[in-house]
């Protein structure tokens, strides 16, 4: 385009179209950084004014992340924990298990009733990997979701299927971290 001749209208309404459609995107992988990317969006999407919803499967309640601190400083962000705790943690899978199918069908509904106009589910992909949540269902219901609602979804090990639908994936592939010289995660950079 010269410099002074604006673009005909035609042209910048198609060019628009092919920028605003709502995207499914998947933080996974070994690497740190998945969840982090995922609330960088919600920083983003908060900042236009757009209608968040957090669902956190795997971390319990008891978990205060800094991000959640965040977006309950920050307003108009709604935040679920749909878990209760790392598998290695619990004394009770099959009450993980049922947590995680419910905070899934509570998800279905949000989708359905277009309450939000992005969704984070956070370490999703866990739930789909045991079992718990069929990650077929999951792709089904994701592709015919209604209206304009962008999707993230976080966790190591996405399904082929998720992977295949999704239309942005991200695999986060750790070089160097400090758990490798025996150092615990730390407040204000692992949560």
């Amino acid at each position: 385009m010269r410099a002074g001749k604006r673009e005909p209208r035609e042209e910048r309404l198609r060019r628009r179209s092919r920028r605003d459609r709502p995207l499914l995107v998947v933080n996974t992988g070994e690497g740190k950084g998945k969840s982090t990317a995922a609330f960088g969006i919600m920083l983003r999407a908060w900042a236009r004014g757009y209608r968040v919803g957090v669902y956190q499967f795997i971390k319990s309640g008891k978990w205060r992340v800094g991000e959640q601190r965040a977006a309950e400083a920050l307003g108009n962000i709604d935040w679920f924990k749909m878990g209760d705790g790392w598998t290695w943690t619990v004394e009770d899978i099959e009450h993980s298990a049922d947590l995680a199918r419910e905070g899934w069908e509570e998800v279905k509904r949000r989708l359905a009733d277009e309450t939000y106009d992005v969704l984070i589910l956070d370490e999703f992909t866990y739930p789909m990997k045991f079992g718990w949540v069929d990650a077929g269902e999951v792709v089904e219901v994701l592709r015919s979701r209604p209206g304009f609602q962008h999707v993230i979804i976080t966790g190591r090990d996405a399904p082929q299927e998720l992977v295949g639908a999704a239309d942005l994936v991200t695999e986060m592939r750790k070089v160097k971290h400090p758990f490798d010289e025996g150092y615990r995660g730390q407040r204000g950079i692992e949560w």
